[in-house]
């Protein structure tokens, strides 16, 4: 099933310069899997050991997947996924 990815000015560098596309899969885990296939070293900005990386932050229709099920979190048609750096501040 295909949904729509939506990214940061950052990682459209990695998938051609756009700030959204369609990737497939019944999972975050194979959705930046997909991307990777078509855009060789995206998923190694995102995921470290097995992990999403913790100066990204991955949401699933606005909920932060750390407090879901990780890589595991299931995906339906229609859901929205946004990859973007985490912020910090002070």
């Amino acid at each position: 099933m295909a949904i729509e990815v939506k990214v940061t000015a950052n990682f459209a560098k990695l998938i051609g310069g756009e700030r959204s596309t369609r990737a497939e899969g019944g999972t975050i885990g194979e959705v930046l899997d997909d991307l990777d296939q078509r855009h060789p070293g995206f998923k190694q900005n995102v995921v470290a050991e097995g992990r999403i990386h913790r100066f990204v932050n991955v949401y699933l229709n606005d909920e932060d997947v750390r407090f879901l099920q990780q890589l595991d979190t299931p995906i339906r048609e229609g859901d929205v996924v946004s990859v973007l750096p985490a912020l910090a501040g002070g």
